[in-house]
């Protein structure tokens, strides 16, 4: 499957040019970010609840305390709806009401589901790579109560949709000759310098 089939609940109908049902692109945009948020409702109140996560082939993955409401909510299997966005750019024009943003964003609806033991470490293992590819090899990974004690769920990512918009503003005709600045600001995430935590802090 290279393009997911759009549903009621993923087509767009707001400025439906941008949207994107290709699959290679609702996964990068997944890959490229380091927390969602899911919503859910849950004895008649929403929630919306950001968290890690990773994805697994073609599902997303989340993890957390066996404790954690998140996690027992949607172990049961409720209907959740999982946000990313992206914000690349402010999109200032020559006129209030034509600024906007640019981003690339990825709504995957579904219902989550537990993984076994197995399934478990194998999925944790791809969230170190996913932090830093390597680095599993170079801490201690988790001993049998920490496994007990976590909960790893898995969303497959089958009704998902991307909503896109790159470029530059859109103004009216008429307000091209207004003497203002318009443009893109772009916006970006990086690492910064890393900061070395120290045993012997620590242990003092």
């Amino acid at each position: 499957m290279s393009h997911f089939t759009p549903t009621d609940l993923t087509r767009v109908r707001r400025v439906a040019q941008r949207a994107n049902y290709d699959q290679a692109t609702v996964h990068a945009i997944v890959d490229h970010a380091w927390i969602c948020h899911i919503a859910f409702s849950l004895d008649g109140q929403s929630h919306c609840i950001p968290t890690a996560h990773w994805r697994v082939g073609e599902a997303i993955h989340i993890h957390g305390s066996n404790g954690s409401r998140l996690l027992r909510a949607l172990a049961t299997g409720i209907p959740a709806c999982v946000c990313i966005t992206h914000l690349d750019g402010l999109v200032l024009a020559r006129s209030a009401f034509n600024h906007s943003m640019n981003y690339r964003s990825a709504m995957v609806y579904g219902r989550f589901a537990p993984l076994t033991a197995a399934e478990r470490s194998a999925s944790l293992d791809a969230f170190m790579d996913k932090l830093e590819p390597g680095r599993r090899a170079q801490v201690r990974m988790p001993d049998a109560n920490e496994l007990a004690a976590t909960t790893v769920l898995a969303l497959p990512i089958i009704e998902a949709v991307a909503k896109i918009r790159q470029g530059p503003p859109e103004d009216d005709e008429a307000d091209l000759s207004l003497p203002v600045w318009a443009g893109v600001w772009p916006l970006e995430t990086r690492f910064g310098e890393p900061i070395t935590h120290h045993a012997s802090a620590a242990l003092a």
